[in-house]
């Protein structure tokens, strides 16, 4: 497959809507219409329960690992192609064809893509996400500092090829704009509050 191609597979891959579909499985319900209306593991958490959050979640963090292995599978592990990939996941996440366009906001796919290409930074991270989310019970808020910090962490830890630097600063910069209502609401007090059972 040539890596045009692959790019493709990457972004329909993205689009598979995993907590759409899942919800509507198990309850008939379409997760859109539920709560905040997004269709990442955070809303089916707070609308449909643990289990399927969770099994959520992992799909969601596999389909952003899968489409880079697929492309380094066959770029022999190029640094553009793989940082290509991992932003074309990415968009097919929060842009899906298959929903019109309406998505999430791809954290779960910006992990399992940067899972493969950047693991440790990665790690580093998501242990600055766990400490957020801790002391504000806002998993949106470790979401924004965790990602806006990324790019430092990749850039400081591991000085890849400059291809992986700028899919970190891109993918990084465009889950915080994904982000900005939950900014508003931080901003005026009425974020939900995380609880692994929900959220209130």
């Amino acid at each position: 497959m040539t890596p045009v191609l692959l790019l493709v597979a990457a972004y329909l891959i993205g689009g598979i809507p995993f907590g759409y579909i899942i919800v509507r499985l198990t309850t008939g319900q379409d997760v859109r219409s539920m709560g905040s209306g997004n269709i990442g593991a955070t809303n089916v958490l707070r609308t449909t329960g643990r289990t399927v959050a969770v099994i959520t979640l992992l799909l969601d963090i596999a389909k952003g690992f899968v489409a880079v292995w697929l492309m380094a599978h066959y770029t022999e592990d190029s640094p553009l192609w793989t940082s290509a990939a991992a932003l074309a996941v990415m968009a097919g996440h929060a842009y899906p064809i298959f929903l019109k366009f309406k998505g999430g906001k791809a954290v779960a796919s910006f992990i399992g893509a940067f899972f493969y290409l950047t693991p440790v930074p990665l790690f580093a991270v998501l242990l600055v996400f766990v400490i957020v989310v801790a002391a504000t019970r806002y998993i949106s808020l470790g979401s924004i500092i965790a990602c806006g910090t990324f790019p430092f962490a990749v850039w400081l830890i591991l000085h890849p090829p400059a291809p992986v630097v700028v899919a970190a600063l891109v993918a990084g910069a465009f889950i915080v704009i994904r982000h900005k209502a939950n900014i508003q609401r931080i901003r005026a007090g009425n974020e939900n509050v995380f609880r692994f059972g929900g959220t209130k």
